[in-house]
């Protein structure tokens, strides 16, 4: 089972997209912890919506809006992809994310949808068409 945990900042916090040097080493620590162990897939932190764009389409038609986003309080600060046996392997993990006690953050925990999540709607054609993607992602990553 895959899932992306989705760590969210408050962007009004000055703390949020600056962290100390000590949050950065328990961090370190905490992502060896999960690669030794084989659980991380992928993992980033993410700039501020000021360096961002929003493309929203309307019709068809796609519209870039620049950053920041004025509307959004809360937004995504970073990322892991977990592969995990179950759900409650996934939040212990999460449980296990150093704070940052300077600033405010909140944790989202999803699992990531499979081709068997689409049903009927997921043909042979096309789970073979996503395999081959997937073997041609994982192939450009060796």
């Amino acid at each position: 089972m895959r899932f992306m945990v989705i760590v969210k900042a408050d962007e009004s916090d000055p703390d949020a997209f600056q962290p100390s040097e000590e949050v950065l080493e328990a961090m370190g620590r905490y992502n060896e912890e999960l690669v030794k162990a084989g659980v991380m897939l992928a993992g980033e932190g993410l700039h501020p919506t000021s360096k961002g764009a929003l493309v929203q389409f309307r019709n068809g038609r796609p519209t870039v809006v620049d950053g920041p986003f004025s509307e959004a309080k809360e937004v995504v600060g970073g990322f892991w992809v977990l592969e995990v046996t179950s759900r409650e392997e996934a939040l212990e993990w999460v449980k296990r994310i150093p704070a940052d006690p300077n600033a405010t953050s909140r944790v989202e925990v999803r699992q990531l949808l499979t081709d068997d999540d689409f049903g009927a709607a997921m043909t042979d054609e096309l789970r073979g068409r996503h395999e081959r993607m997937r073997e041609h992602i994982a192939d450009q990553q060796s």
